[in-house]
Order: structure tokens, then C-alpha cells, then sequence
């Protein structure tokens, strides 16, 4: 592309040496989760919630399990403020939930946060400034030494408005735009406040690394953050929090490295909704997590509800292939695929204990509220023989033999390819009754007799296009006999090739499904299924099945 030399990185690297943290392998406990879906995520909102809207939110981060939320700015408006006191007055925060607010370095802005939290149980106020280089010669215009004077200062009126307060306020502080700020300065900064606020505190303070406008690979970030980690102030009173955004696409793999880097802390939102191209998806950190193993600590057990009022309340779609929570993310039309994952599926029938470990699955659907029927296996033209005879198994209880499920399978990917869509499970069944299952033209059996002799006698009524015949022949059972009638009088000459027969028991009633297979002189298979409560009658409607396919010529 042109231009590139325009470009440059604008990030600092922190010193050498910071990589200790690489020799972890997975994240072994949850963070503190800090949901932002009712500020950063609504202030990204082509039309903001209202207080309905945001009240059904909280609800919903609380029974997830978030115990800190942010539910806003309440001095940038009387709709975030009235949304504060309404969470208060009405008394809709839980006891063991604390709501977190956003609050500039500017008194006015402090006191009127200050007033919105009043007597809420506990919360936390959260004051952030801009440090890094560009905000400082581009938009404020000041030098480092200002900088620091502007979050001192802010710090000190915080505690001091904390000290007035009669809730339980705890103290949060971001160094905006952490990652396009020196990180001596950075560390410099953070220092000062928490110089002041640990004074005379004895709770741990949060320090909060926000990747404001990502411009580094994940690592880079969170070697930013082990620095911190390694120099702050008093380490062990403090919660040290990430906050990415997704500019470059990195934001869980932000998180998730600076988990192992030393934070303590991720803020973020449910499917990564936030400014630009979003925050961290904390949906996706928490069952990565959950996909090795940890519990998160977080409830996600009923996520397509949770997808239903997100989309609500925000008026956003979640992309059909988000992870794990988009529509299509457990569904595979790949042939290939189908085949493992129904392997799978009927091993784990024989290993219920094992750990899951199913191809192309990396959990469970059924864990996060997502179902077999109709999530996992889909069939389109893509489709192949194991995952569309998965299909009618799972849903129907027909477990086609193996020789019949390859000329099925073509024959289901056709018709999904002329009609260029999706076949339903119930079309792919009605396919296979209508191809297979009891056929009666061009010739039917109407009437059929035996008698035990040396062997089996039958007694056939054979009904045509010619009109109706009766013939007898013997076999060595039943079937046999009568298959002897029909290519006798048809003068047919083809073998018996396999029989096969199981109880259908996907249903209400107790029924058999029989499977045969004719083949011809010149080796084609023909093949007819019966379905019927009597078993002789079941085996008879597939060999009749197959008669008339191979009339026909239908394989």
C-alpha cells in the first residue's frame, strides 16, 4: 500500500528483561472481572440505552456473576447521573456488588460523582487523565511535570470527597492512553497517586493500564504491564487492572498475556462491544479460561438469553461467527467435519466420564445453553455422509447401514446445491422417506400369505401397471419367499445382497425399520427401506422398496 512510510510506531517498549512472565502456559485462576458494557459500551452506541434498557442490563451482569460494574459518567449527563441514583434509591444493587463510576481530574466533575454514588453500598470512583505523548503536545498542551500535577491533584480531591462519603468507596486510577506513554513516566505517574492514596488507606487501590488505542502486538502490551507490576509503589496493595481495546484485532490476546504478565484485574465488555472496533470480549476470556479447564467464575450457562437481551438493549448484532456466542459458531456443514464430530459424539455415548475431548468442539454446547439439535450438525452442499446420517439418527432414530449412506448423502447434497440453501432436519427426513421408506409404485403388494412347509411358502398378490397377479414360491424364510415371487413373476434378476433391521425408538410408537439392498446383474446396488410396527411387514416394505427403485433405475 501507499503511504506507509507516514507511519510509524507509537509505542514504548518496556526495558528488557521483562519476559519472565512467557513461561507460563495458561491462565491457572480467574481475574477480577470488571464489566463496562454501561459506560464504555453504551457511550459506543449508535443510540444509547435508556433506563429500562440499562436497568435489564445490570440485572443480567449481576446474575452472571460480574461483582463490579461500571455503569457510567455520571457527571457527563442527567441520564447517567439519574441512572446512578436510580440503581441507589431504589435499592437494585446487590449487596456484594460494587458499581464503579468514571470521574475526570477536575473538581466540578469529582464533586458531582461524588454526590451521584451517595449511599450506595460500596463503589468504586475511577479517575483517569491522558499521559501519553501525543495527547500531551497535541490536545493539552502541557509538559510531563503538569501532567503529574493535574492526577495529584485529582487524587487528593478524590480522597478527600472519600473522606466525606459515608458509602464504601474504594479508588481506581488510568493513566489514559498507557501504551503510547514513556513507561519510566508511566510508572512515574501511577507512583504519585498511589502515593497519595495510600497514605492513609488501607484498602487496595486500583491501578488501571487502559491499551486505549492499540498499537502494538500483545505482547509488547503485556511486558508493558509486567513493568508496572515489578515497580509500582507497595505491589501488594494494589489490584492491578488491564483495559484493551481491539483496535488491532488483539484485544482478548491483550488480556489474556497480561493475566500471565501480572495483572490482577480485566476490565471489558460482553462480546466486545466498545469505541471503534471494541473492547476486550470478556465472554471469550472467561470460557477460553473454561475451555482449559479453570472455572472463570463467571455464569454464562444460558448465553444465547444473554445474546438476546444484548442485542436488545444495544440495537447490535453479535457476527454469526463470534466465539461462542455466535449462531453458527458450534455448526459444521463441512463433510469432513460432520463425520468427526458424530464420531466423536457416539465415542463420548461409551466414555460419559471422559474429559471432553470432541473434534472441531472445544466445549460442550450444552454448557453455555447451546443445543445438539440444530447447533452442531447443519447440512448444505458442503455436507457428507456421516453428518447427515448423524442427523437422522439423532433426530429421527434411523441408523442407516453403512453401504446406504454414501448414495443418500450425494443425493441430500444435490438437492441442497440446486436449491443453494440449508436443508432443516425435517427436510433432510422427508428426503429420505420420500427416496426410500415404504414405496408402492409402480408395483405394490397388496395382499401377502404364508404357509410352513419344507420351507417357507409365500403367497403374493403382485398389483401393477398390467393389472394383478397371484404367484407363490418358497424360500428359506420369509422374506426370501417373497422376494422369489416378486422376480419370478417381474422376471427381475437381481440378488438379495444385505438385510438389516432395529427398532425405531425415536418414537411414540414401538415401530421396526428394516433396510435391503438389491443388487443387479451388472453390481448396482438398489436400496429400500420399510418402516412398521410388524417387523414382517417392516422387511417386506423395504424389499418392495427396492424392487421398484431398481424398476425404476433409481439408486
Amino acid at each position: 500500500m501507499k503511504h506507509s512510510s507516514k507511519y510509524t510506531r507509537q509505542f514504548f517498549p518496556a526495558p528488557e528483561g521483562e519476559f519472565q512472565w512467557l513461561r507460563k502456559t495458561y491462565i491457572d485462576h480467574p481475574p477480577v472481572w470488571c464489566s463496562v458494557d454501561l459506560r464504555d459500551g453504551n457511550q459506543a452506541l449508535v443510540t444509547p440505552m435508556n433506563l429500562k434498557d440499562k436497568l435489564t442490563f445490570f440485572q443480567m451482569l449481576v446474575q452472571a456473576g460480574f461483582r463490579e460494574i461500571e455503569i457510567g459518567f455520571p457527571a457527563a449527563s442527567e441520564t447517567e447521573y439519574a441512572f446512578c441514583r436510580t440503581l441507589i434509591e431504589e435499592h437494585l444493587i446487590p449487596e456484594d456488588v460494587t458499581i464503579q463510576v468514571l470521574t475526570q481530574s477536575r473538581e466540578h466533575i469529582i464533586a458531582r460523582t461524588f454526590e451521584a454514588i451517595q449511599g450506595a453500598p460500596h463503589a468504586i470512583v475511577h479517575l483517569y487523565n491522558s499521559t501519553s505523548v501525543a495527547q500531551r503536545t497535541q490536545v493539552f498542551h502541557k509538559d510531563k511535570p503538569e501532567i503529574i500535577a493535574l492526577a495529584v491533584e485529582g487524587a487528593m480531591l478524590c480522597r478527600e470527597y472519600r473522606d466525606k462519603c459515608s458509602s464504601d468507596i474504594r479508588l481506581e486510577y488510568s493513566p489514559e492512553s498507557f501504551t503510547g506513554t514513556e513507561m519510566d513516566f508511566a510508572l512515574e505517574i501511577c507512583n504519585a497517586v498511589l502515593d497519595v492514596w495510600q497514605q492513609d488507606c488501607n484498602q487496595p487501590v486500583i491501578i488501571n493500564l487502559p491499551d486505549t488505542v492499540s498499537c502494538a502486538m500483545p505482547h509488547v502490551y503485556a511486558n508493558q504491564v509486567a513493568y508496572l507490576s515489578r515497580h509500582l509503589h507497595n505491589r501488594e496493595r494494589v489490584i492491578l487492572s488491564v483495559h484493551p481495546h481491539n483496535d488491532r484485532g488483539c484485544a482478548v490476546a491483550e488480556s489474556e498475556l497480561a493475566l500471565l504478565a501480572g495483572a490482577d484485574r480485566v476490565e471489558g465488555t460482553l462480546f466486545g462491544n466498545g469505541e471503534r472496533t471494541g473492547n476486550a470480549d470478556i465472554v471469550t476470556i472467561a470460557l477460553n479460561m473454561y475451555a482449559q479447564g479453570v472455572d472463570p467464575g463467571l455464569d454464562f450457562h444460558d448465553l444465547p438469553e444473554m445474546t438476546r437481551i444484548y442485542e436488545h438493549a444495544t440495537g447490535m448484532h453479535i457476527n454469526e461467527r463470534q466465539p461462542y456466542s455466535g449462531s453458527l459458531v458450534f455448526a459444521a456443514f463441512s463433510g469432513s467435519h460432520q463425520d468427526a464430530i458424530a464420531k466423536g459424539m457416539k465415542w463420548r455415548e461409551s466414555h460419559p466420564d471422559s474429559t471432553w475431548n470432541v473434534p472441531y468442539l472445544p466445549i460442550d454446547p450444552l454448557d453455555i445453553g447451546r443445543t445438539y439439535d440444530g447447533d452442531v450438525i447443519r447440512i448444505n452442499s458442503q455436507s457428507g455422509k456421516g453428518g447427515i446420517g448423524y442427523l437422522l439418527e439423532h433426530y429421527y432414530g434411523i441408523k442407516l447401514p453403512d453401504g446406504m449412506r454414501e448414495g443418500f448423502g450425494y443425493h441430500v447434497k444435490s438437492i441442497s446445491d440446486r436449491a443453494h440453501k440449508e436443508l432443516l432436519p425435517e427436510e433432510v427426513y422427508r428426503i429420505f422417506q420420500d427416496t426410500y421408506v415404504n414405496l408402492s409404485s409402480p408395483i405394490a403388494l397388496p395382499a401377502i400369505h404364508y404357509a410352513q412347509k419344507d420351507g417357507i411358502d409365500a403367497i403374493v398378490t403382485i398389483q401393477s401397471g398390467t393389472g394383478i397377479e397371484t404367484v407363490a414360491a418358497s424360500g428359506n424364510g420369509r422374506l426370501d419367499a417373497v422376494s422369489n415371487a416378486v422376480r419370478n413373476a417381474l422376471n427381475l434378476d437381481y440378488t438379495l445382497k444385505s438385510y438389516t433391521e432395529h427398532a425405531l425408538e425415536v418414537s411414540s410408537k414401538s415401530k421396526a425399520v428394516s433396510y435391503v439392498s438389491l443388487q443387479d446383474r451388472k453390481g448396482q446396488l438398489f436400496w429400500g427401506v420399510g418402516i412398521h410396527t410388524d417387523i414382517i411387514v417392516s422387511s417386506t416394505n423395504a424389499l418392495l422398496s427396492a424392487v421398484n427403485r431398481m424398476i425404476l433405475k433409481t439408486v
